[in-house]
């Protein structure tokens, strides 16, 4: 539910879902055939495993990071993984990127750079949930557009901040 002021975006588990399988609706609709999934955490992690289960493609992941101050709220230093884990092999022929939003576009775009400059992989296309407004990389697929951008709280929040303890006391162990 987006706030009246479209400052926040609140996504219950049930429409976190949802937006995956329209994502792989998109994806399967438009009729490319792609080869391997790298998903980039932790954001993409959630729908890049689901659309690696629907396509029964592989599944590679990439580690990104580029929020770090205020509790995740202001952009800093993007850091790239020097390495991708996959279960065999190499990340090639045609991939599909996943991620949950282009943000800023800043993240999406170095990391496409940076597969297309990988000689095996043949073709690209990237898809994630969410574009807002003021990104400046739009992926070849996606659900919503955001035109105010706001912040998006997503379901799994709720663990950024809960610690074991917290956990057992929720869960009163």
């Amino acid at each position: 539910m987006l706030t009246d002021d479209g400052k926040h975006l609140y996504v219950s588990w049930d429409e976190y879902h949802l937006l995956i399988e329209r994502l792989a609706i998109k994806v399967h609709n438009s009729g490319w055939a792609f080869d391997q999934i790298i998903c980039l955490a932790r954001g993409g992690m959630r729908p890049g495993d689901v659309l690696s289960r629907v396509f029964d493609k592989p599944l590679a992941i990439m580690s990104t990071s580029s929020y770090r101050a205020e509790a995740g709220t202001i952009q800093g230093r993007l850091d790239l993984a020097k390495y991708i884990t996959m279960p065999k092999g190499e990340l090639a022929g045609r991939v599909l990127l996943v991620d949950d939003l282009a943000d800023s576009g800043v993240t999406l775009r170095a990391v496409v750079d940076r597969l297309r400059g990988m000689p095996a992989i043949s073709d690209l296309r990237s898809a994630v949930l969410w574009v807002k407004g003021v990104s400046t990389y739009t992926p070849d697929y996606f659900v919503e557009m955001l035109p105010t951008s706001p912040w998006i709280h997503q379901p799994f929040e709720e663990y950024d901040d809960l610690r074991p303890d917290g956990l057992a006391k929720k869960l009163s162990v």
